[in-house]
């Protein structure tokens, strides 16, 4: 019997990991990327339980934490500096067997390569229809919020629109003579400053903004200090290590209007362009990383590719338009208040609430449980 092929369009992280899956179920994977070369640089990202777990069924588990540094002190502040609420990453380890980590994007990225056979990843290969594909068994649509494919299968759909924030961010040139917090978020009103920090000592820091889209600076770290400088330490200290140069500065887009299915005929949709959403739960990764397990464990179970993906369709659409709109939710309640009584009630609900309700928040989307490759 001749083995199934497939081709992943996008070799992002979740595009990688599908690929994987893929492969460990004996399907013969062609990942096509249309960068000609991948470039280990970029910012970091936070990895939380549900992700790791992902990675240990896809069997790069060990690799992954060996570049993950777990993240157990920190949580959300006011400008000022006053503590509204705790992150306990000794308890999340404990419920979970994992915190939340911080890893460089880059890093996850070389070990979801390293995990494929040679050849099976060819860069410089763009894809702007299904007519560049071939004949495959299947194809991943994984290439991204702008999603050529998604918007091929579904011409009707209004597609990623502007979230409202935008968002800049850096990796410190060097580590801070003063190591702050493992993992901290402040809110302002119509802003928010967040860090994480990793192996090497060095952290990425974030700012979102409420602003119109397409809002840019000449000087993008110096408007930084501008907005934040008078902020609690050590967001002055993040700044003041950081290179103007190494500034990111990206519109953050979602897929506000749910997708009708996340698979039509061969072609599968996974991660952001199945369902782009804010990043106020540190979740995008984590939720492509499930795709890609999901999607693995249903072809190597169900009798046809076709009852397959209906049943990745079915769980994957569920439980990604729970933790969407729970990560918009988050941000409408953190940088998203403006209104000084608005921001005084959130932060004394917060200041006020058991810490195992903090927990239970924290558990709702990373306890989840990967089902198994066969």
């Amino acid at each position: 019997m001749s083995r199934r092929g497939a081709v992943v369009v996008g070799g992002g992280i979740g595009g990688l990991a599908a690929a994987i899956g893929l492969h460990r179920i004996g399907w013969d994977v062609t990942v096509l990327e249309r960068a000609p070369a991948f470039a280990d640089v970029g910012a970091g990202i936070s990895l939380h339980a549900n992700g790791v777990r992902a990675l240990d069924a896809l069997g790069v588990g060990e690799a992954a934490r060996a570049v993950v540094r777990r993240l157990y002190t920190g949580g959300t502040r006011s400008t000022g500096g006053r503590l509204l609420s705790r992150m306990d990453g000794a308890a999340l380890e404990r419920r979970l067997g994992f915190p939340v980590g911080g890893v460089l994007r880059a890093d996850l990225h070389r070990v979801l390569r390293e995990a494929l056979p040679a050849g099976c990843v060819k860069n410089g290969e763009e894809v702007t229809g299904l007519h560049r594909v071939g004949d495959a068994d299947l194809v991943v649509a994984a290439d991204g919020v702008s999603s050529r494919l998604r918007a091929q299968l579904f011409p009707r759909h209004p597609g990623a629109v502007y979230s409202g924030t935008t968002v800049l961010r850096a990796l410190t040139e060097h580590p801070l003579p003063d190591p702050p917090a493992d993992l901290e978020l402040t809110w302002g009103p119509g802003a928010e400053f967040g860090h994480l920090v990793f192996h090497d000592g060095r952290a990425e820091w974030h700012a979102v903004l409420d602003v119109p889209p397409g809002v840019r600076h000449a000087d993008p770290l110096a408007a930084m200090r501008r907005r934040f400088g008078g902020w609690h330490d050590p967001i002055p200290a993040l700044l003041d290590a950081t290179r103007p140069e190494d500034v990111l500065h990206h519109d953050i887009h979602e897929l506000a209007t749910p997708l009708p299915a996340f698979a039509v005929g061969r072609v599968v949709l996974l991660g952001d362009a199945a369902h782009a959403m804010t990043p106020n739960l540190g979740q995008g990764a984590s939720q492509a990383l499930e795709d890609a397990v999901v999607l693995a464990a249903r072809l190597s179970t169900e009798p046809t590719v076709a009852s397959a993906l209906r049943r990745y369709d079915v769980e994957r659409r569920r439980r990604t338009r729970s933790v969407a709109r729970a990560a918009r939710q988050a941000g409408r309640m953190g940088h998203g208040l403006t209104h000084p009584l608005a921001i005084a009630l959130r932060d004394t609900a917060l200041r006020l609430a058991p810490s195992g309700v903090t927990l239970r928040a924290a558990l709702r989307h990373a306890d989840w449980a990967p089902p198994r490759l066969r």
